[in-house]
């Protein structure tokens, strides 16, 4: 359990201090907007290279993917401060993308596996660190980049403590690894229930990233908020997803998972509904946290749900069968909301999201009998 919650952890150091730091990096590099957006991409591209073979190599090679999977993550984050082209940067963002959808296949391979060895829930507290550590790791970059500190300093000092982190806590003897599993006859079937994990984690994904993407502009352009409330609204919704998280892991004590997602994307969907509605930015900021409170406990329980159904023989593919599925919404996300407020406008395509947050509400139940019919 703890191997899990450290490598969720470091995960998120890494993506809160990249977040602060990419205006540096864009300087220091000398790219243009257009130049940066197009580097932007190869970060999703290279997680799509690598999540399904990852999710290979963790049924071939057992638990030592993961410390591997993050050392080469932290390395691979510290190319983009020595990027000298937008040629470069984009090449190193590919490599970070593919060193980072491996991890996160191995993270969330880990994490169900120590919840099949438990009986516990782990993945929403999982997943709550890593919004806790986003959090922590922006501000503290901030803090850093009021210094006067550059891109180079900030990434070579995460990747110090993330490197820590796995030769410490992380390794093969530390405990709960996962074991290789003997290779399937056979070929492998992309099974009805791995679409429905998939298919609603990738809604959740969209409604995720569409508001971690456009709250801001939201606020700014929309409603007319001051800059500084403007750009708050990120934070407050990372903060209110990590709180939701926090709080889910505790309720599947209480609640089938199938539930969960049901609560979830009903609060989901309010919340949403009320932010794209509102009249004025404090009422549409508390619209926000309200959907990052629902939005955050369903990709976890998803993924939790994905390991449960697969059991240990095949696990890290179902695992990453399902997050590369879902990562597709999580890309595409801020560019749909983008397409369609071209069409219409930012606050119709935002209420549009509210309504997939209501198709992951009333398909919960579909994802609970999917996970109950297991095949063998």
């Amino acid at each position: 359990m703890l191997k899990t919650l450290a490598g969720f952890s470091a995960f998120g150091l890494f993506w809160g201090a990249w977040g602060a730091i990419l205006p540096a990096v864009k300087a220091e590099t000398g790219v243009s907007d257009a130049q940066l957006g197009g580097a932007l991409l190869m970060v999703g591209l290279g997680a799509l290279f690598s999540m399904r073979f990852t999710g290979y190599l963790i049924d071939r090679y057992g638990g030592i993917v993961l410390p591997v999977a993050v050392v080469l993550f932290a390395t691979c984050g510290v190319l983009p401060a020595l990027a000298g082209s937008a040629v470069a940067l984009g090449g190193a963002l590919f490599l970070l993308g593919a060193t980072s959808g491996a991890t996160d296949v191995a993270l969330n391979a880990t994490g169900t596996t120590a919840e099949a060895d438990t009986g516990k829930p782990l993945m929403n507290l999982a997943h709550g660190l890593f919004s806790l550590s986003v959090v922590a790791a922006s501000l503290g970059t901030a803090a850093l980049r009021a210094a006067g500190a550059g891109a180079l300093p900030v990434l070579g000092g995460v990747f110090v403590v993330i490197v820590l982190i796995a030769a410490v806590l992380l390794a093969p003897g530390s405990g709960g690894h996962i074991r290789p599993v003997a290779k399937e006859k056979g070929k492998r079937r992309l099974e009805p229930a791995l679409l429905v994990f998939g298919g609603l984690c990738a809604l959740a994904y969209v409604v995720e990233n569409a508001w971690q993407s456009w709250s801001a502009v939201h606020l700014d352009t929309t409603l007319g908020a001051a800059p500084a409330l403007a750009s708050s609204a990120p934070a407050v919704f990372a903060a209110a997803a990590a709180t939701g998280r926090i709080s889910g892991n505790a309720l599947l004590r209480l609640v089938k998972p199938a539930q969960l997602l049901v609560v979830g994307g009903s609060v989901t969907a309010a919340g949403s509904a009320l932010a794209a509605v509102a009249g004025n930015p404090w009422l549409a900021l508390g619209g926000i946290a309200i959907a990052g409170l629902g939005t955050s406990v369903c990709a976890p329980t998803l993924i939790s749900m994905t390991g449960a159904w697969a059991g240990p023989e095949r696990r890290a593919g179902a695992i990453s069968t399902v997050t590369t599925i879902a990562y597709l919404g999580f890309l595409l996300g801020p560019a749909a909301v983008g397409a369609f407020s071209s069409i219409w406008s930012l606050p119709t395509a935002l209420g549009c999201v509210a309504v997939l947050a209501v198709v992951v509400a009333v398909l919960g139940p579909v994802a609970g009998r999917a996970g109950a019919r297991q095949t063998t």
